[in-house]
């Protein structure tokens, strides 16, 4: 078993951007061989060799960047970093031609002279391998972010990775170690911790307003039917096939990352076990049918087993505190990540919008918020929101997360995710595929820690060192 895992990265790394036309390997289990040793992977023990949490690298005057992947998010990435001052992007890679060529125009109005790589499944490797990098953002299919991350921080590079991070437990093990042992950076680009709403949530906990957490909830609810059968949003459909290759909660990360920051899961608290449970599918095989109906080009995916409309996880934690977390994209749904957070005092809910706060049995009015608002305002908000706006992606959280990392890289100061962030919050999707193959029994979280989040200091939102970088808008 432990070989073919083995095997899968070895495949995966070698084909890079090739996707699930040419690559059999989905990194999901199925039999019960690879179930026991997802359980083996969740109950595995460690002792940390170095520890991620609160690491400041040395200071980089200048970040060098290389992207892979210039799809949907990855033309979007290289737009925001164009804007930010102390980068230089200097390598450009996809397997399409027009999408280098397109950043790369982009970027050289900017005065940046970026050396592309194109064509072959392999290419990436090349980028990866330079000497004058500093970080490489991946922006590719799920599939492809633990090697690729994996190899770029074995070749001296900072990673920034797209959501999730990593498919299977052992990927996320994967992740830890090799970040823990070359003391890079690896950090999963959770746009959603920097929402306006979702940072105002984590300031008012910090400042006590909800008094003693003590359960939280996530999702990541958005109806994408015609994005998943799209012949040209997903590149060679890719997240159909994760969506009949795997059962579970395959996308858990933007709802859960700002509850986990502001419950400090890693950092005060860890996650001990969790249980899940999912639908079947009452949508996308019948889409399929429909399709293939009026377009052969449909046809191999009539009678797939999709998964399930609702997949619903719950989590205990150390201190015992509860988390539930919902995951649907084929309902007929308006978009949600819940971002409920309940404590002895407060509670809050961003979704339905507008987000609001109570003390008691009614919600704050809208002028009570506004007054909430301007007196706890987060320090990122303060310093770069107006700015954030203006350049825009997802309302200006990309830009206000991007800014934020490249600031955090020049002056040396710990990154406001760290690699055991991205472990944690990508393993809960094949954790609950277990859970769910295995009629919702419990399976333990690991710690990815080993034992630090007794100690690990929570993220720091004070903004009182750094804030140096500028934003050219």
């Amino acid at each position: 078993m432990e070989n073919n895992r083995r095997n899968f990265l070895k495949t995966a790394s070698a084909t890079g951007l090739g996707l699930f036309a040419s690559n059999p390997f989905a990194a999901y289990a199925t039999t019960p061989d690879e179930w026991a040793e997802v359980h083996e992977q969740a109950n595995r023990p460690r002792v940390q060799k170095f520890n991620m949490s609160g690491y400041a690298a040395p200071k980089l005057d200048k970040v060098r960047i290389g992207f892979i992947g210039l799809g949907n998010r990855g033309m979007g990435a290289v737009e925001r970093m164009n804007k930010i001052e102390g980068v230089e992007i200097k390598a450009l890679c996809d397997l399409r031609t027009e999408k280098v060529n397109a950043a790369k125009k982009l970027v050289e109005a900017s005065g940046h002279r970026p050396e592309t790589y194109v064509g072959s499944p392999e290419i990436w490797k090349k980028l990866a391998e330079r000497t004058d990098l500093d970080l490489i953002y991946i922006l590719t299919p799920w599939a492809f972010h633990t090697p690729m991350a994996v190899f770029s921080m074995e070749n001296g590079k900072h990673v920034c990775v797209e959501v999730p991070a990593a498919k299977t437990v052992e990927e996320a093990w994967q992740l830890v170690e090799t970040s823990e042992r070359t003391k890079k950076h690896c950090m999963m680009v959770e746009n959603c911790c920097y929402d306006f709403s979702e940072l105002l949530t984590l300031n008012l906990a910090r400042n006590g307003f909800f008094g003693e957490i003590v359960h939280g909830e996530a999702a990541y609810i958005h109806n994408l039917q015609e994005y998943v059968f799209s012949k040209t949003h997903f590149y060679q459909l890719w997240e159909l096939h994760e969506m009949y290759q795997r059962k579970g909660n395959l996308y858990p990360t933007h709802g859960l990352g700002p509850i986990c920051q502001v419950m400090n899961i890693n950092r005060g608290d860890k996650m001990e076990y969790l249980t899940s449970m999912s639908s079947n599918d009452f949508v996308l095989g019948n889409l399929a049918k429909e399709l293939a109906a009026k377009d052969d080009f449909y046809k191999p995916y009539v009678d797939k087993q999709f998964n399930g409309n609702m997949s619903t996880t719950t989590i205990k934690t150390h201190k015992g505190k509860t988390i539930m977390v919902q995951y649907d994209v084929s309902s007929p749904r308006p978009y949600s990540r819940i971002q409920l957070v309940s404590g002895t005092k407060a509670v809050g809910l961003k979704y339905p919008e507008p987000a609001r706060y109570s003390t008691g049995h009614e919600w704050m009015s809208a002028e009570e918020y506004k007054t909430l608002e301007q007196k706890y305002l987060p320090p990122i908000v303060k310093k770069m929101g107006e700015v954030a706006k203006k350049v825009g992606g997802h309302g200006g959280m990309d830009f206000l997360m991007d800014w934020r990392t490249i600031d955090c890289l020049r002056n040396g100061l710990p990154l406001d995710q760290d690699v055991y962030d991205a472990a944690l919050w990508s393993c809960i999707a094949p954790l609950s595929g277990w859970s769910v193959a295995h009629r919702s029994n419990s399976i333990e979280v690991p710690d990815f820690t080993g034992g630090s989040w007794k100690t690990n200091a929570p993220v720091d939102i004070s903004m009182t060192k750094g804030g140096t970088t500028k934003a050219k808008v």
